[in-house]
């Protein structure tokens, strides 16, 4: 993989990515609040729904390694830039066609688009930040994504009552093109990106082990942590609104606990950076599966509402300890 190099300042690399997260997470959050506003349109069941998430999400996850590939041979910040603007192409489609066929081709495009965020802008941080502060770097890129997480789904919600979802989605569309684009043009217009190979050992000619392991069974329970992380991060910000109307509180309530969640998240970025930095990321990942697993339980164990907003700060403050590790 790239990595931005030693001429390009760090911190222009975290605003720029930075800047990218924020409106990468902010667009994939936002369609929960699209969601509703389609299925009222076109009279679509749960299960239809299900079905457009099952798309952009399948299209994101689908596109990742894809995404590493290319950016490896094309330079991470052409292919980021690309996929930011295929989002954009993608609810721009959404909009301007209105129709259902529409929404899921543009779903489609948006979820590719999306799946370069990750792989590239954590890589560009992690390059420009070496060492230590590499951990917290990723945590403040990690917060950027809740910010937007937190403030774009909001601005939509308003923009679409007061002009409807197509044009909503257009607007949308139009100032992704106008902010992240040129950002990417000035900050990295120059010297390409260069691979920077890491020098065997002079110790002999296995693979380091860390923390005693081999390392490919590292990275493989990281795979798995990962996996198993945000699992359980999309359930509350999927059915916890659904899940307090079914014990009969105000969806109003529901949907501050919400807030509350993401704040609380939104919060703890930085905090599970240096966390990282002081005891490393493996016991940091631990330490943060500890956490979830922890709240989680506290859901099914909780039934009323004061008890439910305890837990939606718990698992807000516990939300970020394993992907800035």
């Amino acid at each position: 993989m790239t990595v931005a190099d030693s001429t390009r300042s760090p911190r222009k690399t975290l605003v720029v990515c930075g800047s990218a997260h924020a409106l990468h997470d902010g667009f994939t959050d936002l369609l929960n609040v699209l969601y509703p506003l389609l299925q009222a349109q076109f009279a679509l069941s749960y299960a239809a729904i299900g079905a457009l998430k099952a798309v952009y999400s399948g299209a994101m996850a689908s596109g990742q390694i894809p995404s590493g590939w290319l950016a490896g041979r094309l330079g991470g910040v052409h292919v980021l830039a690309f996929g930011t603007a295929l989002i954009a192409v993608g609810y721009g489609i959404a909009g301007l066609t209105g129709s259902l066929y529409g929404v899921i081709a543009g779903l489609l495009l948006a979820g590719l688009g999306g799946s370069t965020q990750h792989p590239i802008a954590s890589t560009l941080v992690a390059g420009a930040y070496q060492g230590l502060r590499s951990r917290t770097a990723l945590g403040t890129y990690n917060f950027t994504g809740d910010l937007g997480k937190v403030v774009l789904p909001a601005l939509f919600a308003l923009v679409a009552a007061a002009l409807g979802w197509r044009q909503a989605m257009l607007w949308y569309a139009a100032a992704e093109i106008v902010i992240v684009v040129p950002l990417a043009a000035i900050y990295f217009s120059s010297p390409p990106e260069v691979i920077h190979p890491v020098a065997p050992s002079a110790g002999g000619s296995g693979q380091a082990r860390v923390l005693g392991w081999p390392p490919n069974a590292v990275f493989a329970l990281m795979c798995a942590a990962g996996v198993l992380c945000c699992m359980p991060m999309a359930m509350p910000q999927s059915h916890l609104v659904a899940f307090c109307s079914d014990l009969g509180i105000p969806a109003a309530h529901g949907a501050a606990m919400m807030s509350v969640l993401l704040g609380c998240a939104f919060l703890s970025r930085q905090f599970w950076g240096v966390v990282a930095d002081r005891i490393g990321g493996l016991r940091t990942v631990l330490a943060g599966s500890v956490c979830q697993i922890t709240a989680m339980t506290g859901f099914l164990l909780t039934q009323n509402e004061a008890g439910l907003f305890a837990v939606s700060v718990a698992f807000g403050l516990e939300f970020s300890g394993i992907i800035p590790a």
